[in-house]
């Protein structure tokens, strides 16, 4: 049997048609298999967001152990850097001063207000003594430098530079002798 023109048109056709379908079905699923690769994209994007995240703070707490190991070892070093002591250091922390040769009273001023230090020096020779004063109520300190004479006393008050009041804090310092410190009554 011989196909007709109309029949070879319809088998052309229905080919043509069955070819169409496969071609949007194959569209369909590329469609569909580029949707899903996309999906599993965005997937792996979101984890490795996560990753590179929890990398950045493993870093960050990495750095900062790192800094707080090199401070404690900073602080090691300056507290060894302390306690090894040299010989010479030794045996000037050994070595005992005399005490200082000077003694301290007060009495209330004649020609103003608060008192008046006496100081004297019960040696046989001179003495250049640092007097530093601080009185801890106004927070104020001053530091004066006196030369005492041999069994003598030297009277010293508001004329002088300072207005000596209860409480204040005197102390009396020369290189051969132990400081002298004090407060007033």
């Amino acid at each position: 049997m011989t196909a007709t023109p109309n029949m070879q048109k319809r088998r052309g056709l229905t080919l043509s048609i069955g070819l169409n379908v496969v071609l949007v079905l194959l569209a369909c699923g590329l469609v569909l298999y580029a949707f899903m690769l996309n999906v599993d994209l965005d997937d792996v994007k979101r984890r490795l967001s996560k990753e590179v995240e929890s990398h950045q703070q493993t870093e960050r707490y990495l750095i900062e152990t790192r800094n707080e190991l090199t401070e404690s070892l900073r602080e090691v070093e300056q507290l060894k850097a302390r306690l090894a002591y040299k010989e010479s250091d030794f045996k000037a922390a050994t070595t005992i001063k005399p005490v200082l040769p000077v003694v301290v009273g007060f009495r209330s001023s004649m020609l103003g207000r608060g008192l008046v230090a006496v100081l004297e020096n019960t040696s046989d020779r001179y003495l250049t003594v640092v007097l530093t004063v601080r009185n801890p109520t106004l927070s104020t300190a001053k530091r004066f430098q006196l030369e005492l004479e041999p069994r003598s006393s030297v009277k010293f008050g508001h004329l002088e530079g300072w207005q000596f009041a209860s409480g204040d804090e005197v102390t009396l310092l020369n290189d051969e002798f132990d400081a002298l410190r004090l407060r007033v009554p």
